[in-house]
């Protein structure tokens, strides 16, 4: 190892040790850790007193966290490093009801070829907009794809996992993680390889290529399951780990009675799908399609969540149908009254709120006031969460996450009840 090398490793674990000096004292206010993770296990059980407040910014991030900024130069130390900044970024801004927590992760060095080819993309400059290129001209063209295959590289995670607990092991416990987040996208991976018109041409012109299509997909990622737990590369989900396309996932219904903490199952943690691409789609054509094979791959799953921006209030006699499932996404333009009979105090709704008055020139907190205050008047008498979600630009203004939040715990404090 050069001298280049040792001193920038050197100056790699001072970043993180201070980064976790500074998490140690806020992670141990109550309020801001062991109370909010009991509130969001109630919540989970579907016994929480009010509704859940939680902020995902997606491509805010880019914004509120520019990962040109990051300081350390090891690949671990980065990915830490990137990780401790958005709790510190979440606590000073946001002061929503996730946790802040000061212990530490590494991921295991996992690859996964999923379906072997890439997909193409046209972008426009920046950020923005892109759409799909097809490069399935023909039935026979999926052949290009094939099943995904999972493979461990174990020294490498030894040593990322020896450098990080070497770093900051006595400040933080630190523990070596596998897969944690599963969540599936088949008809967005259809779209990746075939293009979204395409896609809705396909389902009138060529329904049984749709079809053969989804089985391979269905097929492949019970493969992939299968070497997951095979490969004991799975990880318990009841914590921190978002939950596409909802809140965090604390709870104390996973992992079940029977569980080896050395061996997780996928009865042990979360899962999730969406279809989104099928949001003009009817519901018998949903069935027909995603939803029955979506129930196949999510049914080994010990808590399972469903949907993303598409309006599922008429579709909800086929979800309900997902085995273990707690999680129900309501979308902006989804009327969240339709929810409540049909969902009750049995799931919990995800309620996405528009987040286009963060990107605006002004920020109307006045329209997210009565957005938010009309929305949770139509939610009482279900199991309620907000999420704000998909908010690709703040203007570079942080400060109104945290305004939003606010508006939001004033909006459940004076409407949620009577």
């Amino acid at each position: 190892m050069g001298i280049n090398q040792t001193n920038n490793l050197r100056e790699d674990k001072k970043i993180l040790r201070s980064l976790v000096s500074e998490l140690i004292p806020i992670a141990e206010i109550p309020e801001n850790n062991t109370d909010k993770i009991e509130k969001w296990k109630k919540h989970i059980r579907l016994e929480g007193e009010k509704p859940m407040v939680f902020v995902f910014p997606d491509g805010s991030w880019d914004e509120l966290l520019p990962y040109g900024s990051l300081r350390c130069a090891n690949p671990a130390a980065r990915t830490l490093e990137y990780e401790l900044r958005k709790r510190l970024i979440r606590h000073k801004y946001i002061r929503d009801d996730v946790p802040i927590t000061a212990d530490v992760e590494v991921p295991k060095a996992i690859r996964n070829t999923m379906w072997g080819v890439a997909p193409k993309q046209e972008r426009v400059p920046g950020r923005g907009a892109y759409r799909m290129v097809s490069i399935i001209e023909k039935p026979s063209d999926w052949k290009q794809l094939s099943a995904p295959v999972i493979t461990h590289d174990e020294k490498q995670s030894e040593a990322d996992f020896d450098f990080i607990r070497d770093a900051v092991g006595d400040l933080t416990p630190v523990q070596l993680v596998g897969r944690k987040k599963f969540n599936f996208h088949m008809m967005h991976w259809y779209c990746d390889y075939r293009g979204l018109d395409n896609l809705l041409y396909d389902l009138y012109d060529e329904p049984e290529m749709v079809h053969d299509v989804m089985r391979f997909f269905a097929d492949g990622i019970k493969s992939m399951l299968r070497q997951y737990e095979e490969q004991n590369l799975i990880s318990l989900n009841n914590d921190r780990t978002f939950h596409f396309t909802g809140g965090v996932g604390y709870t104390d219904l996973l992992p079940q009675p029977d569980y080896e903490p050395d061996r997780i199952r996928l009865c042990d943690v979360w899962g999730a799908a969406e279809a989104q691409e099928f949001a003009q789609i009817s519901p018998e054509m949903h069935e027909e399609f995603v939803l029955q094979y979506e129930r196949e791959i999510l049914e080994p799953f010990g808590l399972n969540g469903y949907g993303c921006c598409d309006d599922l209030s008429e579709k909800l006699d086929g979800v309900l149908k997902i085995r273990n499932l707690r999680r129900v996404a309501v979308c902006p333009w989804a009327d969240i009254a339709k929810f409540v009979p049909v969902l009750g105090k049995n799931y919990i709704m995800t309620w996405k709120p528009m987040p286009m008055p963060l990107a605006g020139d002004e920020f109307d907190t006045e329209l997210v006031r009565k957005e938010l205050e009309n929305g949770i008047r139509k939610a009482r008498g279900g199991v309620l969460e907000l999420i704000l979600r998909d908010t690709h630009t703040c203007r570079n203004k942080p400060e109104r996450f945290g305004q939003w939040v606010e508006i939001a715990r004033r909006a459940i404090d004076e409407c949620w009840e009577g």
